[in-house]
């Protein structure tokens, strides 16, 4: 799922936005959702700190209490692989933004060809992300397009005859069985039982008498098998 994170004072802007978005993704049918702001705010840092998928910020170099420069030097500290998009009035501080190397993807001046120049951009920011390892695919009509750097772990449930994909945010019931999802994953996950596949970059710890696994984000599996080899990990 793509995350759209905008921030402008100005309603025109939010709702110009707001509209090259939704027309955009109908054409790409992919699922997605937006974040608004007025400014660099509160919320707007909540954004910034939480664990989402394909964060695309849409940024405003002036706003009411913050400067979106600043901003991104804070974004860029926490998080290398989102995509940043300048969409400004001051055309005369890229210079500045192009100093301060926060491995931007655009610089748009909203006074010239601003719509196109944002599709232009989002179209760049698509190919970027389709260079992440994800796993795709389609289950009862849904579209999913999960990064495999943000799944714990999977699992499946002989209740509801289903598997449960666990990430960071979220957890994602899905059709597919464990076999099926186990040839789109790569070679870093690995069984650690008969029903759960584990992301061994994310492990952060194995207890073999209580038989879990603990991952970097304190979230625990305690789907192990006796006979699972802590030197997969």
């Amino acid at each position: 799922m793509l995350n759209f994170i905008i921030c402008d004072d100005v309603k025109q802007y939010r709702e110009m936005v707001k509209k090259i978005i939704i027309a955009y993704m109908m054409k790409n049918k992919l699922e997605y959702q937006t974040h608004f702001f007025t400014d660099y705010d509160y919320e707007f840092m909540k954004i910034v700190e939480k664990k989402l998928p394909f964060k695309i910020y849409i940024l405003d170099i002036e706003a009411p209490t913050k400067s979106g420069i600043d901003i991104a030097r804070i974004i860029r500290n926490k998080d290398v692989d989102s995509v940043l998009i300048f969409l400004t009035g001051h055309q005369e501080l890229g210079q500045v933004v192009m100093k301060n190397n926060f491995r931007f993807l655009s610089y748009i001046n909203k006074f010239d060809d601003c719509e196109n120049r944002l599709i232009e951009a989002l179209d760049d920011a698509l190919k970027t992300f389709k260079i992440k390892k994800v796993i795709r695919f389609k289950d009862n009509g849904v579209s999913y397009t999960i990064p495999q750097d943000d799944i714990l772990y999977v699992t499946r449930d002989s209740v509801e005859r289903k598997c449960i994909i666990v990430t960071d945010y979220n957890e994602f019931h899905v059709g597919k069985n464990l076999a099926e999802l186990e040839e789109m994953l790569t070679d870093d996950f690995v069984k650690t039982h008969r029903a759960c596949l584990i992301n061994r970059k994310r492990a952060h710890g194995f207890s073999k008498s209580q038989k879990y696994v603990i991952f970097d984000n304190g979230k625990k599996s305690y789907l192990v098998s006796s006979r699972f080899d802590r030197g997969e990990l």
